[in-house]
């Protein structure tokens, strides 16, 4: 795996992993009983964005070494993930 092909690995794994941890802990206008006219109730007041991308930072390093020593290991491989049959036909 050459260097720009492990940092766009890292960034796709940032990004979702960071879309799964954006609506966690979120506290909204409603529930607060703040609702500032000409907003909608479930706009969040506090959201933790500092918080949350260096949580996120974190996961996505340990899930990154792991996959890019799952990938240059060659312990999981193409032909291992071929569910069906492509590679055989190939060579």
């Amino acid at each position: 795996m050459d260097l720009m092909s492990a940092l766009v690995l890292y960034v796709v794994i940032w990004v979702l992993i960071f879309f799964i941890v954006l609506p966690v802990r979120v506290q909204t206008q409603d529930e607060l009983d703040h609702i500032v006219p000409g907003t909608h109730a479930s706009a969040p007041v506090h959201h933790h964005l500092r918080k949350k991308a260096l949580l996120v930072t974190l996961i996505a390093c340990l899930v990154w070494a792991l996959a890019c020593g799952l990938i240059i290991s060659d312990w999981v491989t193409l032909r291992d993930i071929d569910v069906f049959g492509r590679m055989d036909r190939e060579s």
